[in-house]
C-alpha cells in the first residue's frame, strides 16, 4: 500500500511485518527453499496458498503451516512450466481465498547437466522456468488491478544470477554449476527490474530475492567444504534464514522497495 493510501497514520514496527488478513501464493512450496517461506508468511498471519506440481503434496504442506491468526491454508495443482497449469492453479488459489496479494515465485525445475554435456531441449526446457515465473505474475497483476488492490511479488533468483562459480568448488567432486540455471537466474533479476518498472503505476511492487548456498543435507560434503571456504561467513546458510528477508520483502515493511535484488548469501557476493 502505497504511503499516499495510507494518509497520515504512522505505523508501528509490528504493523508494518504484520501479513493479517492478506493471503500469499507459493509456488514449490514443499521444496527446501519454498517449505521456509511458506513457513514464514504463515507465521506473520498471512493466509498461504501452497502449490506444488502434485496437489497431494500442496494440501499436505497447506496443513502442516502454522496458524496464529486461526485461519485455514489452502494446497493447489500448480506447474509453473505448463501455462494452462498456471491458469487453473491461479484461479483454484482465487476461488479458495478470493485474493492473493503476495506471491512468492519459487518453483524450479532442476537440471543436473553442466556446460559439457547440456543439451539444446534440456537448455531451453530451464529457460521455461523464467517464463512460468512472467506467466504467474503477469496473471496475479491482472488480478490485483481487476480488484484495483497493490500487491507484492517476490521473484526468487540466487547468487548465481549475479556472480558465476568458481570452478575449484566443483571440480572432482560433482558436476559444474549448470550453466542453464546461472542464465535463468540471471534473467530472473533482470526481469524483476523490468516488470518493476512497469507495474509500480498499478501499486503493485516486484523484488527478487537471491539466496546464496543453501545445500540440502544430502549434498557432496566435499562440495559443501569448499563452498564454506569461499564464503566470508565461513558456513553455508540455512532454510530459516531467509524468512526474515521474505517477510520484508512480502510485507509494508518495504513499501517504498521495488525492482531491487535482495541477496542473503553470507557474503559470497561482498568479494
Amino acid at each position: 500500500m502505497s504511503q499516499e493510501k495510507k494518509g497520515d497514520h504512522r505505523p508501528t514496527v509490528q504493523e508494518l511485518f504484520d501479513l493479517s488478513g492478506r493471503v500469499a501464493l507459493v509456488t514449490g512450496a514443499t521444496g527446501w527453499l519454498g517449505s521456509a517461506f511458506a513457513e514464514a508468511l504463515a507465521e506473520a498471519g498471512a493466509r498461504v496458498v501452497a502449490s506444488s506440481r502434485e496437489g497431494a503434496r500442496a494440501k499436505e504442506a497447506a496443513a502442516a503451516l502454522p496458524r496464529p491468526a486461526g485461519v485455514e491454508h489452502v494446497g493447489v495443482e500448480l506447474d509453473h512450466l505448463d501455462p494452462a497449469s498456471i491458469e487453473s492453479g491461479f484461479a483454484a488459489a482465487v476461488e479458495a481465498t478470493g485474493q492473493v496479494d503476495i506471491l512468492v515465485d519459487n518453483g524450479h525445475s532442476w537440471l543436473a547437466s553442466d556446460w559439457t554435456d547440456v543439451t539444446a531441449a534440456q537448455f531451453t526446457r530451464q529457460m521455461q522456468n523464467a517464463s512460468g515465473y512472467f506467466l504467474l505474475a503477469r496473471r496475479m497483476r491482472e488480478d490485483l488491478v481487476r480488484r484495483k488492490a497493490g500487491g507484492s511479488i517476490i521473484l526468487i533468483g540466487s547468487m548465481y544470477g549475479v556472480v558465476g562459480s568458481y570452478p575449484d568448488a566443483y571440480e572432482g567432486a560433482v558436476p559444474a554449476s549448470s550453466v542453464a540455471y546461472h542464465a535463468v537466474k540471471g534473467g530472473i533479476v533482470q526481469m524483476t527490474r523490468h516488470l518493476a518498472a512497469y507495474w509500480a503505476r498499478d501499486d503493485i511492487r516486484v523484488n527478487c530475492l537471491s539466496p546464496g548456498a543453501f545445500p540440502k543435507d544430502e549434498a557432496n560434503p566435499e562440495m559443501v567444504r569448499r563452498l564454506v571456504e569461499k564464503t566470508p561467513m565461513k558456513r553455508m546458510g540455512r532454510p530459516w534464514e531467509l524468512k526474515g528477508a521474505l517477510l520484508f520483502l512480502a510485507s509494508d515493511a518495504s513499501s517504498y522497495v521495488t525492482g531491487q535484488n535482495l541477496l542473503v548469501d553470507g557474503g559470497w557476493t561482498a568479494w
